[in-house]
């Protein structure tokens, strides 16, 4: 895809990364720190400058419905297209000053992968996003090599880059930080329509969904709001889309904010389970979050923090009652 778009009559260009459509001047940079208009074209600044980059386990993701118990290649760069005020990797995602003498193509970061028997690579840490054009050209090249692709991401893709992706990623977990648009808006500078369509372009592309909410009490926890979410995944995406609800622990600018607690955890995942979905899952407390069959209630695989303590799936199915259990298991 063409990342950027001109603008008749003006030196500006229009990044096509993300839904804010940054209308960018020359020589200026977009919302993110990262994507420059250079000479009216559109450079992604962090481009080959992994600010992080790791070997984890898959369910960090968290995804609990991919390729179990492997470990991914994870990386991010500075910058973001958000502002969250509770951003866990704040260090990296709020800064903008590039270490360029970090120079790793996208050839070297496959054979990485492959050299430390990694089955995937994560696009994480950041907002992936908004470093695609780097992000994609390492996937085109894993796909090729038999590595899946992982997008960790707040969902505000534009639709261009949603329809490219599905060339070549696999899978995905999407934050969904809030159900106010307002919220999103003001504090997050995002937007809430653009992430619920983006769920829905990802399911509709064959893309494998996971959901990820953040509870922070007192801000996006109230009944009538986890009711609302949990009825859109039901609804609109399919009652088979793992939802994985986490504990809020203070940082980055709401340090003074208490933590989630288990009850508020358990309240949340009843209310997801009234409303039908098959698989909710409670992260960031010392809980057990397994996975069991939605049609006979047999215990699937067993989960300790990121360890898998027990895999009873086979060929993808329950073993008692043989339903196929959505995911991407090999």
């Amino acid at each position: 895809m063409t990342y950027y778009k001109t603008i008749e009559n003006s030196d500006r260009i229009i990044c096509l990364l993300c839904q804010h459509y940054c209308k960018i001047p020359l020589g200026g940079l977009g919302v993110c720190g990262v994507n420059k208009n250079e000479n009216g074209v559109l450079k992604t600044l962090v481009y080959g400058h992994p600010s992080a980059l790791n070997i984890d386990p898959i369910e960090k993701k968290p995804l609990f419905h991919m390729l179990p118990s492997t470990q991914a290649l994870s990386l991010g760069t500075v910058g973001c297209n958000f502002k969250c005020p509770f951003c866990q990797n704040w260090e990296i995602s709020q800064e903008h000053t590039i270490d360029e003498r970090i120079m790793i193509e996208p050839q070297q970061i496959v054979e990485l992968a492959i050299k430390k028997g990694a089955k995937s690579i994560a696009y994480t840490y950041n907002e992936p996003t908004i470093f695609y054009p780097f992000a994609k050209d390492i996937g085109v090249l894993a796909k090729e090599h038999g590595l899946k692709n992982i997008f960790v991401t707040n969902g505000f893709e534009s639709p261009e880059v949603l329809n490219d992706m599905q060339q070549w990623c696999d899978g995905a977990n999407v934050d969904l930080k809030s159900w106010n648009e307002d919220y999103y808006k003001k504090t997050l500078k995002g937007g809430l329509d653009a992430v619920k369509n983006t769920l829905k372009t990802m399911v509709s592309l064959g893309i494998w969904v996971e959901i990820t909410t953040l509870l922070i009490e007192g801000e996006n926890d109230s009944n009538a709001d986890l009711k609302a979410m949990a009825s859109f995944i039901a609804d609109d995406l399919g009652a088979h889309i793992p939802w994985h609800l986490s504990a809020f622990h203070p940082d980055y600018k709401m340090q003074n904010h208490h933590a989630t607690t288990l009850k508020t955890l358990k309240r949340a995942q009843k209310i997801a389970t009234d409303a039908g979905l098959y698989y909710v899952y409670m992260g960031n407390l010392r809980t057990q979050e397994n996975t069991y069959c939605p049609k006979c209630g047999t215990l699937l695989i067993a989960r300790e923090g990121f360890r898998i303590l027990q895999n009873h799936l086979t060929h993808n199915q329950c073993p008692t009652c043989q339903r196929v259990i959505e995911g991407i298991w090999e």
